[in-house]
């Protein structure tokens, strides 16, 4: 089957907009998926660019008046009538909307304190915060700097390691000291023979929560990146739109309830976001677990949540009641570490009870002060958390029973009774019970990574698929039947981002990535392996997977969700009737039942998922330790937690006073020609960082930190060695006579591009190109996906390789979605899809042109596949174009269609190019 491809457009208006400043609000977005050859239907991902009236909102001058109602692109903002976030001097008192902030620092911009200078500064930034170097080698360090420093009588920023600890210490911002409170059994005791843990003493560190939110809100990186009034989106169709906390259910009815006190008018509501969660930092020594607490607040948008920023803050080391095995399994020891958790989470939040019913005066981002009132949000936790926070006994929903309902049942019924037939345990009093507004069972947040990547998908789908071919099959035959879908996997062509399984998926330790990279490649490999209704059951849950991880999601969103849940638990049968499965009582998998409410309540799970948190382990947990000597070393992780904290608000105050612009050398050269110049504004910086979680077997996908920008194709930045060739040379090695034909017909394209009218092109007449090409391995493709890995503007690069040998093997020719005039019919919105041969540019009538040579595919039909859900191409031997990389909206991953038949050994991911 051949497809005519009409000139590709360049700078496709749909896909390539200029996009705004930071993003600032909610707009509906498609779900995306990167496989193809199977291709979703839901095509490249979120490349669509916001709409920049949606994403600059109303402006940060704007206050709403009662029941205002403001248009923002497609959407209807409504904000809450009362709870208007209006701006107040530091006593409180309501001002002029209109008015520029108060200074938020005297000091001149070129006050370095308590750093004598911008390089002082930045080594000890360097050597604390990003090599974390121990102190033997910042002496060793030093030293050797003061040796080719002595014949200028001069010295090194730091004398020692302990000096640079010292002006650390010294940092005045961010500075919230530890704190701790111990607690032990206050029950009847044994007469004889007293458990150990009923004589111990546990302690608890915490820092004041009260002084983090503080710092959290007056941090300026914030500005332009936080929401002050609750608010409903609307389309055009009156359907809600769901996105931030705020745009929620939640915060609106929190609102209402503040908004019950008239004083409360006006005022801020902050909502905390809680999480915890158990880490082990070593298991060779010893087993080695901490209990860390976590904070953020509501008001910050979820993509800076994801990236921590400093908008996510260690609270505290929560204490882990042992005992012996003896007594292990008390009632009395089971009931008191349960209340122990309560208790302390009950101890340590106490400073912020009084400012959950009177206001607080706060400095925000902006540098205006504002009237804050707090409440306890969402809490983030995996299912045996969750378990722990809502009193519930282990298999149970924790949203099964609402506070009120909880209350009445435990004052009605037997503890007992409770226990087995409403899974309550009867002893223990919930934290929330001490704060205003708070429900612990409504506030459990949804869990992406533990109920839907690890849970239902990894633990329970996968596993089950084989002990069908188990129970099917027998043993032996299961095993070649596993063999064969490891090796399908580990065909798979490489991609940006995803893990490769170069021995397919059987390795024992599972991270969350490797479970969200198997979800990529899965369903193809087991397809004519499995019947017809698991595949069907994987597809439905996939739908529900890629859904529910949008950034934004409507109300007809939420119905296509309930209609994939509908139809995983319609075929997931399929398990049942084969004998796998004789029920499908989990908790794990019941919790997708109340995805669409949580959505509604809390916006898009993607900004309250446990992830979040368990990559927050290693700054705050994980390295400290490493850092430590070991020797009690949870007081030296609370120093080198205080100490990063202060590093990065001094870093935060820098940047805001303009000081940290371009590196120390180009900032010592400037002063050198002009001493008496002074920092300026420094312009929007987009900064690529490497992700530090990727594999060496997968390829990294590079996150572009920084507001949302235009989407583009870029070339590498230097040429293959030895690129520079002529036509002939290069048609050559493609094996294309037709090149110099192409190019021709390419050149003569571009100079009519916005011609309306123009002669057909002929071969005969029209120029030819007998000028060199540069050729070049590779392409960059920068993009606005934010429900993918991304920056906190929602911009992710990924790398498209055209070369003749990747990594020393063989050639690796990567595809692409092509944006394609209206006159095409692609199934995936406008999208046609093609193989990279080369990259190349070329000079002609003074213009430099960024090409690629492309081998098309043609969608084998115009729907998805009903068994996968996803498209299937097939290549077109003979059908091959030149384009601009202007056309390349991103790189598209295919898959193999497999068939019936067992894959040959010898086939490797090279075979899939």
């Amino acid at each position: 089957m051949c497809m005519l491809h009409p000139r590709p457009l360049r700078n496709h208006r749909t896909f390539h907009q200029a996009a705004p400043a930071p993003p600032r609000s909610p707009s509906p977005e498609r779900h995306n998926e990167d496989d193809a050859l199977h291709l979703d239907e839901n095509g490249p991902g979120d490349g669509f660019m916001p709409d920049p009236d949606i994403e600059n909102g109303p402006g940060d001058g704007f206050m709403p008046d009662p029941d205002t109602c403001v248009q923002l692109g497609p959407l209807f903002r409504t904000f809450h009538p009362h709870l208007t976030g209006l701006k107040c001097n530091i006593n409180g008192d309501f001002i002029d909307q209109n008015l520029p902030p108060p200074l938020q620092t005297d000091a001149l911009p070129t006050d370095w304190a308590p750093y004598e200078s911008r390089v002082a500064f930045e080594t000890a930034e360097f050597l604390f915060t990003r090599n974390q170097m121990s102190a033997g080698q910042i002496d060793t360090l030093l030293d050797l700097w003061a040796a080719t420093l002595i014949q200028y009588d001069d010295s090194p920023p730091f004398a020692s390691h302990c000096d640079l600890y010292d002006t650390i210490d010294s940092t005045p911002l961010g500075d919230v000291a530890w704190e701790s409170f111990s607690m032990s059994y206050k029950g009847v005791k044994p007469a004889e023979n007293v458990p150990p843990w009923m004589k111990a003493t546990y302690e608890v560190w915490f820092r004041d929560p009260c002084l983090l939110i503080h710092n959290i809100l007056a941090n300026p990186d914030f500005d332009g990146e936080i929401e002050y009034t609750p608010y409903q989106d609307y389309d055009d169709n009156n359907q809600r739109c769901f996105k931030k906390i705020f745009s929620g259910d939640w915060a609106w009815t929190q609102a209402d309830k503040i908004a019950e006190d008239p004083e409360m008018h006006g005022s801020t509501f902050v909502p905390l976001i809680v999480g915890s969660d158990k880490t082990t930092v070593s298991v060779a020594t010893g087993h080695t677990e901490y209990h860390p607490l976590y904070l953020s607040i509501g008001n910050v948008f979820n993509s800076v949540r994801r990236a921590h920023r400093n908008s996510l803050v260690l609270v505290g080391f929560l204490a882990i009641p042992t005992t012996t095995k003896e007594h292990a399994d008390d009632v009395d020891f089971r009931n008191f570490r349960r209340q122990l958790f309560h208790s302390s989470l009950a101890n340590i939040f106490k400073s912020l009870k009084k400012n959950m019913t009177t206001p607080d005066v706060v400095r925000c981002p902006d540098g205006h002060y504002r009237r804050v009132i707090y409440g306890l949000g969402p809490y983030i936790a995996d299912y045996p958390e969750q378990v722990l926070l809502s009193g519930i006994v282990t298999g149970w929903c924790p949203k099964y029973v609402l506070f009120n309902h909880t209350n009445l049942l435990v004052q009605e019924l037997q503890h007992k009774q409770l226990w087995y037939e409403y899974g309550i345990v009867g002893d223990v009093v919930p934290f929330t019970n001490d704060f205003a507004r708070a429900d612990i069972h409504e506030l459990l947040s949804p869990d992406l990574l533990h109920q839907i990547i690890k849970g239902t998908f990894k633990d329970h789908l996968v596993d089950w698929v084989g002990e069908y071919l188990e129970h099917t099959h027998g043993k032996a035959c299961a095993a070649e039947i596993q063999d064969d879908i490891d090796r399908r996997i580990a065909a798979v062509a490489p991609f940006a981002g995803l893990r490769c399984f170069p021995e397919g998926r059987g390795f024992s330790q599972w991270t969350g990535d490797d479970s969200k990279a198997l979800m990529k490649v899965y369903l193809p490999a087991i397809r004519g392996h499995v019947p017809r209704d698991i595949i069907h059951a994987f597809s439905a849950f996939l739908d529900f997977c890629y859904i529910v991880r949008r950034k934004a999601l409507t109300e007809d969103d939420l119905m296509q969700l309930q209609d994939a849940l509908d139809r995983f638990h319609q075929y997931r049968e399929v398990f049942k009737t084969t004998g796998v499965r004789l029920t499908f009582s989990l908790p794990r998998q019941h919790s997708l039942q109340h995805y669409a409410r949580m959505i509604r309540l809390f916006g898009a799970p993607n900004g309250l998922c446990s992830s979040i948190t368990e990559s927050k382990h290693i700054k705050a947990v994980k390295e400290p330790w490493r850092r430590s000597s070991g020797y009690k070393a949870l007081g030296q992780m609370l120093l080198t937690n205080q100490r990063l904290d202060k590093i990065a608000a001094a870093c935060s105050d820098f940047e805001a006073r303009g000081m940290l612009h371009g590196s120390c050398v180009s900032d010592a050269l400037q002063r050198l020609k002009n001493p008496l110049v002074m920092p300026q504004e420094p312009p929007i910086q987009i900064r690529v960082n490497e992700p530090h979680h990727q594999t060496t077997e997968g390829e990294a996908v590079d996150i572009i930190d920084g507001p949302t920008v235009e989407a583009r194709v870029e070339l590498a930045a230097k040429p293959i060695s030895g690129g520079a060739c002529d036509v002939p040379t290069l048609a050559l090695a493609l094996g294309l006579p037709e090149f110099p034909a192409l190019i021709q017909q390419f050149l003569y394209n571009q100079l009519h591009l916005n011609d309306h009218e123009h002669a057909a092109f002929d071969p005969a007449t029209a120029p030819a190109f007998m000028g060199r090409i540069v050729i070049y391995s590779s392409a960059a493709a920068s993009f606005y996906a934010p429900s993918d890995l991304s920056g906190t503007g929602g911009m992710r690069r990924e790398h498209i390789r055209a070369t003749t040998s990747w990594r020393g093997g063989p050639a690796r020719n990567d595809c692409v979605f092509v944006s394609m005039n209206d006159e095409v019919s692609c199934g995936l919105d406008g999208l046609a899809v093609a193989r990279v041969l080369c990259f190349f540019g070329l000079q002609y009538r003074g213009k430099y042109f960024q090409c690629a040579v492309v081998q098309w595919f043609s969608y084998v039909t115009d729907s998805r596949d009903p068994d996968t859900g996803m498209y299937i191409v097939t290549p077109s031997t003979n059908d091959v174009s030149i384009i601009h990389i202007d056309c390349i909206f991103r790189a598209a991953h295919l898959i193999p269609v497999y068939g019936n038949n067992f894959i040959p050994c010898e086939i490797t991911l090279h075979n899939s190019h």
